[in-house]
């Protein structure tokens, strides 16, 4: 009964130890980016992400006439970093493939066949997943992505996948909605593109890169060029709106709404990374469906 008894304090010493152990290993302070990494820390980091992998897409395209071609990918890749400072995950690298087709009359616009558009993420997130990465977060900063991405992911159900793939948006309380709104200079329903929203986002993350000087030398106004019924809708439509591929008030744009803005953006996120790595029944429920899928 003794030689029992200590045996089951040396396991559990020996189960104490681990846990301690592994604890101080997970408590190491290790890089939240993927490129910054060195291979010897990957499986820390996968265990310590719990399997998460943030994708920040962004997109390279005019934000009218002075703020920077990149804003969308700065803005995502910010978003990413601070929150997985908050609650780690590791973030991929810049990634700027995506739709962009509205604005290719513009210089510094960066815009792939629609198909290749598609595989490129296809293959980045099974390259992704190929990694460690069981759990795969999309979150997007350009207006011009979600129907594509909405698209993509349900796609993943087109064939079985041992990894699963969510899509961010951020939520806005009714608390920083009414900071957001008193904040503004500019009216919200015109502020579409490069105006005084993502200006004021530049301005805080990165002042040194936007000239809001240059705000007027182009109009962001609606021209409304069609005359359409609501019930109708054509590609062209944001060309025929926004010729210049700016709409909105860049001038308006302050620090300020800036980090009202990032701030809500980034604790949005930190909750939702917290949400995937803590979800172990969408995974289940995945691989349930697909052992029912009739082959």
């Amino acid at each position: 009964m003794k030689e029992i008894i200590q045996k089951t304090i040396v396991k559990a010493h020996l189960v104490f130890i681990t846990l301690i152990f592994s604890s101080s290993l997970l408590s190491q302070n290790i890089p939240n980016k993927w490129d910054e990494l060195v291979a010897s820390d990957w499986e820390l980091a996968l265990k310590k992400s719990n399997y998460t992998c943030i994708l920040p897409i962004g997109i390279l395209e005019k934000h009218g006439p002075g703020i920077p071609i990149g804003s969308d990918l700065i803005r995502s890749r910010e978003w990413a970093n601070r929150a997985t400072k908050n609650e780690y995950a590791v973030v991929f690298p810049d990634y700027f493939y995506g739709q962009i087709n509205e604005a290719k009359q513009e210089y510094g616009t960066f815009s792939l066949p629609s198909k290749l558009a598609m595989e490129l993420l296809e293959a980045t997130t099974a390259e992704i997943a190929r990694n460690g990465f069981k759990k795969i977060i999309i979150i997007n900063s350009h207006g011009g992505n979600p129907q594509m991405i909405r698209y993509f992911i349900q796609n993943q159900l087109e064939k079985k996948k041992d990894y699963i793939i969510y899509f961010f948006e951020p939520d806005i309380p009714l608390k920083i909605a009414d900071q957001i709104k008193a904040t503004r200079k500019s009216d919200p329903s015109t502020d579409q593109h490069g105006g005084e929203r993502e200006a004021s986002e530049i301005l805080y993350l990165r002042p040194e890169l936007i000239k809001l000087n240059r705000s007027n030398e182009e109009s962001g106004d609606n021209q409304a060029r069609l005359k359409l019924p609501k019930t109708l809708y054509t590609a062209i439509w944001w060309y025929a709106s926004y010729p210049n591929h700016y709409a909105g008030q860049a001038e308006f744009a302050s620090k300020k709404l800036g980090r009202i803005v990032t701030e809500n953006t980034v604790s949005s996120l930190t909750n939702a990374i917290k949400a995937v790595k803590e979800d172990s029944i969408s995974i289940e429920i995945q691989k349930e469906y697909f052992e029912k899928v009739k082959q």
